[in-house]
């Protein structure tokens, strides 16, 4: 099945280096250049706030799945092309879930990290067999891979799960991912 709609996983703050939000906007105007669909957690602000921001200004569908409860704390952006309010954290991973063809995880910090975990454990149970390309730009991603080799090489991570999850390191090379998964 063709690759239409893509959830992006990535970080509600902007880092301390100017070359994420970059990367960010890359990937957003590159989602909509190649006709990709963006879901993402709903955010202004942060590499969320770029990677739709870039979407939209390049004429691309962005939808922004957001909880009720965090709307005093993180404002929704603005003139996307849906945005809906959920009651929780779980469902609006589930709708983010639902709605993807493929997940896309850039630089981001704990609730990232939770988001790319759950969905690969889900395709390890196997909830759904949906590519999930993990953007290493800039080495960011290098000492968790190392880790999550060492849990292959320890026997705790099965080497067919592990192989699922995609590792680009520009982003190029992951929309080439997403679009040939």
């Amino acid at each position: 099945m063709p690759v239409k709609t893509v959830t992006v996983f990535c970080g509600s703050r902007s880092g301390k280096n100017a070359q994420w939000v970059s990367v960010a906007s890359a990937c957003g105007r590159s989602l909509a250049a190649h006709g990709l669909a963006l879901v993402y957690g709903g955010g202004c602000n942060g590499l969320m706030g770029a990677v739709a921001r870039a979407a939209m200004e390049s004429k691309g569908q962005a939808t922004g799945v957001i909880p009720e409860s965090l709307l005093a704390i993180e404002p929704a952006m603005q003139g996307l092309t849906e945005l809906l309010v959920v009651d929780s954290m779980h469902t609006r991973k589930s709708i983010m879930a639902e709605r993807a063809d493929a997940f896309l995880v850039l630089p981001g910090g704990i609730g990232t990290y939770e988001e790319f975990f759950e969905m690969w454990t889900w395709n390890q149970i196997g909830l759904h067999d949906k590519p999930i390309v993990l953007l290493n730009a800039f080495d960011f991603y290098t000492p968790l891979l190392q880790f999550l080799r060492q849990s292959v090489d320890h026997g705790f991570l099965n080497p067919k799960h592990h192989d699922h999850l995609k590792v680009a390191t520009t982003v190029d090379q992951a929309i080439d991912f997403l679009l040939h998964a």
